[in-house]
């Protein structure tokens, strides 16, 4: 999908507050913890490196994952709502690449629609995150 070029990576571990398990791991993939919040942790590169990456770790079973994971099937399977999402960024891109808060707000609204007709997919559909064993 067109847009910014910076990747998203969610990562799911059992316990998102035992960061000792997880946190130099991704760390020595070359980004850096940036911020935390009760749903979830977000890394970047190290300063003066690329951005081309955010990692976001969140709890398994948790809402925010449910959420993220639903919105990637839901665009994987729909490409009426892949190609407006990606128009969406193409623009925001475009006007907010010097604004990462506004850049996010300017999509915010097809997210949410996406979100709402995601919904009603998954329950038609039975899904649900799928976690490896182990």
């Amino acid at each position: 999908m067109l847009a910014k070029p910076v990747i998203d990576i969610q990562i799911s571990v059992p316990d998102l507050n035992d960061e000792s398990r997880y946190v130099n791991q991704v760390e020595q993939a070359g980004v850096q913890l940036r911020s935390r919040d009760a749903l979830h942790r977000f890394f970047r590169p190290f300063a003066g490196q690329p951005r081309d990456v955010h990692v976001h770790v969140c709890q398994a079973g948790s809402d925010w994952e449910r959420e993220h994971m639903l919105f990637r099937d839901y665009l994987r399977s729909h490409v009426d709502a892949r190609d407006a999402y990606a128009k969406v960024k193409q623009e925001a891109a475009q006007v907010w690449s010097d604004d990462r808060i506004a850049y996010t707000e300017a999509k915010t609204g097809v997210v949410l629609d996406q979100l709402d007709a995601a919904e009603i997919w998954a329950m038609a559909n039975s899904w649900a995150v799928i976690h490896p064993p182990g």
